[in-house]
């Protein structure tokens, strides 16, 4: 899925995650995504997953991504932003996480890193927190801002 199609992606994140707790008999309240960043690229796709949902069409914003490490890494100089790689979003139960290291990223849908609270809770822009694989520590990137972006400016 093109996760940028969306105008509302918290109610489609959501939708998919109930299609998971009805599925399997598990209250909602228990599930939380987990991610797995795919090493194929979005046009191989041919089916949907099981489970979840496989998202594209996202950017990486203060580095980028290095499939030969499976890990988040410096970006190149002058590089603002790169192409996220396609990333499974996996309904699962918080104590069935992947035991990684990993970088909690904030996923905006815009550049602009702050939104006006809706009468549902959620942002305008902010959409979630998205798990991405690392070698270093998490402060690491939060020095360098790293965050994931739906929508580029121009």
């Amino acid at each position: 899925m093109w996760i940028t199609r969306f105008f509302f992606t918290q109610g489609f994140l959501t939708g998919a995650k109930q299609n998971y707790a009805r599925k399997y008999n598990i209250a909602i309240d228990l599930l939380e995504y987990d991610f797995e960043v795919m090493n194929i690229d979005d046009s191989n796709v041919d089916a949907p997953p099981e489970d979840g949902v496989y998202v594209t069409g996202m950017y990486l914003e203060g580095c980028k991504w290095d499939p030969n490490t499976y890990s988040l890494n410096e970006s190149d100089p002058k590089i603002l932003f790169t192409k996220c790689p396609m990333v499974w979003f996996k309904p699962t139960k918080t104590d069935e996480f992947a035991k990684i290291r990993t970088y909690d990223c904030p996923i905006y849908k815009t550049t602009v890193r702050k939104g006006v609270l809706m009468t549902t809770g959620h942002s305008t822009n902010f959409v979630l927190m998205m798990r991405m694989p690392t070698n270093l520590p998490e402060e690491h990137w939060i020095k360098r801002g790293v965050a994931v972006i739906c929508s580029l400016d121009d």
